[in-house]
């Protein structure tokens, strides 16, 4: 695993370890609050590194390991990070937006923005490699699974299915992983 890739795997899964310590301490301060609820900057980042259970950090590190690992090797452990964090970013202003206008006071937990933009990353630098889904099982290309996480939690977003998940956080993740690329092809061009 290369350096980056494991640095933030450590990280979610030494502070998941400290969240059975002083769990409601450490959602009050580094959790996402809405703008009303406590909401303080450095929870733009500081969310991502707590969990909700061992289910959701297991996913996301699952994640973090397949697309980030790959995305590192090709780009470096810098161009990662700040993709990640990018992606992570977006997330928390899309999450913000989102409960601000359902007048949510809900605090929001989790990497799931950061490891969706490192899906929609994988899927644009490696569209035709073959990703399998836990569930269904089922080979595709790597384009095709981000199009189908996309549009799902889309759906569940709009339909409110689900609920106590983050959906648009997920797709803001995305959205902040696609700028972030077009921003460093623009750059290239430039060059």
């Amino acid at each position: 695993m290369l350096p980056a890739t494991r640095t933030l795997l450590i990280a979610n899964v030494a502070v998941f370890g400290l969240q059975f310590l002083a769990p409601e301490e450490l959602d009050r301060l580094f959790a996402l609050w809405p703008l009303d609820a406590g909401f303080a900057p450095w929870q733009l980042v500081s969310y991502a590194f707590l969990h909700g259970g061992i289910a959701h950090l297991a996913f996301n590190m699952i994640g973090l390991v397949s697309f980030g690992n790959e995305l590192e090797d090709w780009w470096g452990s810098r161009r990662l990070l700040t993709f990640y964090f990018a992606s992570v970013i977006t997330a928390a202003f899309a999450q913000l937006a989102v409960t601000a206008s359902l007048g949510d006071g809900a605090p929001t937990v989790g990497a799931s923005g950061g490891i969706y933009g490192l899906l929609l990353g994988f899927a644009m630098m490696f569209p035709k490699r073959k990703v399998i889904p836990l569930i269904p099982p089922i080979p595709m290309p790597a384009w095709l699974f981000a199009l189908l996480f996309a549009g799902l939690e889309l759906y569940l977003g709009v339909t409110g299915t689900a609920s106590g998940i983050a959906h648009f956080a997920h797709l803001g993740g995305m959205v902040g992983g696609f700028f972030m690329l077009r921003h460093w092809q623009r750059q290239e061009r430039t060059r």
